[in-house]
């Protein structure tokens, strides 16, 4: 069957099944009689996406080449990936269109919705809970957000920001520990409680829409999608609650009191992402490794992390500031090396999946959110090249969110301020 055969097929069946919903896409659909359609999966390796920022960023002349396409001279940054050039797109030229607000823009890295430093600021979903609504029940978890502390890339339909998992021993235990038949039976009566608290809610929702206007109608409108999705979510959590939890080859990890130290923390996070991406835990991971206003445990460096990334120009706080990147660049290279290092199916889990690094601010010093910092890898994607973009009149960056959207298998053309794929 043609790949054209197999989408008019397949579109066909959503619609007359009255399910207006892209799916991923199955490398093998038959048609069976009566024009049934029937799926049969291939045990293909699925894809995932794993998408990282640092909220400070990276000095800009340490970490884009200065020469552009496949032949760029690798900078100071990316001469500690050397080893994965064939296997990373750098990119300069991305950003936002609209997001301004300097280190407020942490929020809208995965949304672009604009000017998120206003008082009437209304956030929007991000892409990878995008890609969870479409995707997410495959896995356990439909998706994971850590940080190093504090705040999530992660944001729902609804404008939420979705709760970032910082403790390395809790996240171990939420992915790999089972709980007592006691601990199982209380999770299904609590998850059973919210849909049934849920269920009252709706009930109310429907009672008010006919006695408010129609901007509060919208708003409503908005509440109740949302409602709606937690309790798909609750459901889903039913099913897997009976499920045995994968078993893995790593001591549970302790949690590190040292707030500054974020080397150490995102060491251990970047353990745990590997064993989730491993064990198939889910498909769909977003990092943050949050800015300090601490002074972190490094040799070298005796200025706290934010007050550095103010540099000014300044030598001396410079080299600090690299220093501290050049951490942040061993500990990805790390991670590269555990992915392409980890095989399923005959291929590497770096194949299948697609790495994003990169900042909300293109110049930490003057709160520049311009000429982003942006690294893509895996993801079986032509690698190797400095993809350069006009400096001054940058492409949105959504245009390679809905590129990678669509190499998941998903049918979406446009995301957020997208204006094409990259």
């Amino acid at each position: 069957m043609s790949h054209s055969k197999k989408n008019t097929t397949r579109r066909n069946f959503l619609k007359g099944a009255g399910v207006a919903l892209a799916l991923p896409w199955f490398e093998s659909i038959t048609v069976g009689t009566n024009g049934v359609l029937e799926a049969s999966i291939k045990k293909e390796p699925p894809k995932r996406l794993l998408m990282i920022a640092s909220g400070l960023g990276f000095h800009a002349p340490y970490f884009f080449p200065q020469d552009t396409g496949k032949g760029y001279k690798p900078s100071p940054y990316l001469k500690l990936l050397e080893e994965f050039k064939d296997q990373l797109t750098v990119y300069s030229g991305l950003s936002h269109p609209g997001v301004d607000g300097g280190h407020a823009a942490e929020a809208s890295f995965l949304t672009a919705a604009p000017h998120p430093n206003s008082s009437s600021f209304k956030n929007t979903i991000s892409v990878d809970q995008v890609a969870a609504e479409r995707m997410g029940s495959l896995t356990r978890f439909s998706s994971l957000v850590f940080s190093t502390g504090g705040n999530s890339l992660s944001w729902s339909r609804g404008g939420v920001r979705i709760p970032a998992s910082n403790r390395p021993s809790r996240i171990y235990a939420k992915l790999f520990l089972e709980g007592s038949q006691k601990d199982i039976q209380e999770q299904v009566e609590k998850i059973r409680d919210g849909k049934s608290i849920l269920d009252t809610v709706l009930g109310q929702t429907k009672k008010l829409k006919g006695k408010v206007g129609n901007q509060d109608r919208d708003t409503l409108e908005e509440y109740t999608q949302s409602v709606r999705e937690l309790e798909k979510r609750l459901t889903l959590n039913e099913n897997w609650v009976h499920k045995p939890k994968p078993r893995v080859d790593y001591k549970q990890p302790r949690d590190i009191s040292n707030r500054a130290d974020f080397v150490g923390k995102t060491k251990i996070l970047f353990d745990l992402v590997h064993l989730a991406i491993q064990t198939d835990s889910s498909r769909l991971i977003t990092v943050f490794i949050n800015s300090m206003n601490k002074v972190p445990p490094i040799k070298g460096v005796s200025t706290d992390w934010h007050n550095l990334s103010h540099h000014g120009k300044d030598p001396d706080k410079i080299e600090q500031l690299k220093i501290i990147e050049v951490e942040k660049i061993k500990l990805f290279n790390e991670l590269l090396k555990k992915l392409s290092t980890s095989r399923e199916s005959g291929k590497t889990l770096l194949d299948q999946t697609m790495v994003l690094l990169g900042s909300n601010l293109g110049n930490a010093s003057s709160h520049d959110t311009k000429n982003l910092p942006i690294l893509l890898a895996g993801g079986d994607f032509k690698h190797g090249e400095h993809k350069a973009f006009d400096k001054t009149k940058n492409t949105p960056l959504c245009n390679l969110y809905v590129t990678m959207l669509q190499k998941l298998g998903l049918e979406i053309d446009s995301f957020a301020s997208s204006t094409g794929t990259l």
